[in-house]
């Protein structure tokens, strides 16, 4: 099996301005398979759309938590979003070009983003990366990432790795044009 393994920010995003100063920089990739598709949107929408039930479940705990306080929901995050443009899972799309995917939202507590990129090596074997930055406002903030911090690690390695077993057995990624 494949494994999602931790790498450098990459130092090519539209996001490094954002490294600086960030209260969480982390960045996991993962070896794409022969078959996947080179649509960067596609691989986006794999790896973060159709959530694990664990990772669904930790989510509703997270929203039901953070309502608390004043915080939103993913569900109210994602529908705003929507709202503006493309969504990718609840996240909204803030920008894209042919090599980086950023999605993200603010809120009152912190402001993240998250880039996505298909990367290739000279044999042309492909990795698709997925980097976070996140900026505390508060101490809402800085207590609620050290809290999910570590959840949020194992949650993209996983959404890497079963978009890669994806990848492997369903014909709806895509064609390779490569």
């Amino acid at each position: 099996m494949t494994k999602a393994r931790a790498v450098p920010m990459p130092s090519d995003s539209v996001l490094v301005p954002l490294y600086a100063g960030a209260d969480l920089l982390d960045a996991f990739a993962i070896q794409l398979p022969a078959e996947a598709s080179d649509d960067l949107e596609v691989l986006a929408r794999t790896a973060f759309e159709r959530q694990a039930g664990w990772i669904r479940a930790l989510t509703y705990v997270r929203d039901v938590v953070m309502a608390t306080v004043g915080v939103k929901s993913s569900r109210a995050v994602g529908l705003a979003g929507a709202a503006r443009g493309p969504v990718i899972g609840y996240l909204p799309m803030l920008s894209q070009s042919a090599t980086e995917l950023v999605v993200g939202a603010d809120d009152r507590h912190l402001d993240f983003r998250v880039t996505i990129q298909l990367l290739a090596d000279a044999e042309n074997r492909r990795e698709l990366l997925a980097g976070t930055v996140v900026h505390c406002h508060n101490r809402l903030g800085r207590v609620y990432l050290a809290t999910i911090a570590p959840f949020h690690r194992v949650i993209v390695r996983a959404n890497l790795e079963r978009a890669v077993r994806e990848m492997r057995t369903c014909v709806c990624v895509g064609d390779r044009t490569g």
